[in-house]
């Protein structure tokens, strides 16, 4: 319910909340034998795609944690209380540049908007097994199919 009381507000600086995160707030780390990070984001960090994911794939390694990014691409005219972006992208550019950083923290990478699901490896992964299951049913029925023809 508080999520529905917070206001744009901030900028997107990206390694700055990242570094808070795993060097502040996660102070019982050794406590857990893995975490994620789930990053709610509408934008492209302030810093460049290679700095964050050379710093991303350090971090995560030291102590098993996955970034996962879900990206909201919103209708365009929507005002956010007049922060401007430090760097800018467009939605195809923002969604590549997250595609990359998750790809450094072994996380999952979520693109969706108010007309739907753009991307999701989490769905993308259930169609690859409901291609696989239906690849095996196929396998199997030529095999029964097969035998029943040489009885």
């Amino acid at each position: 319910r508080w999520v529905l009381s917070l206001q744009c507000k901030g900028s997107r600086n990206f390694m700055g909340a990242l570094r808070r995160a795993v060097e502040v707030d996660f102070k019982d780390k050794d406590k857990h034998k893995s975490q994620g990070l789930y990053l709610l984001t509408t934008g492209i960090p302030d810093q460049e795609t290679h700095t964050i994911s050379a710093y991303v794939a350090e971090v995560c390694r030291g102590f098993d944690l996955q970034l996962h990014v879900c990206l909201f691409s919103v209708m365009k005219g929507t005002d956010c209380s007049g922060v401007i972006p430090a760097r800018y992208a467009n939605p195809r550019e923002t969604a590549n540049a997250f595609k990359e950083i998750v790809q450094a923290a072994r996380g999952r990478f979520h693109w969706f908007g108010e007309e739907g699901i753009f991307e999701s490896d989490d769905i993308t992964n259930i169609i690859s097994e409901m291609e696989k299951a239906r690849n095996y049913s196929q396998k199997c029925a030529f095999l029964v199919e097969s035998l029943k023809q040489r009885s």
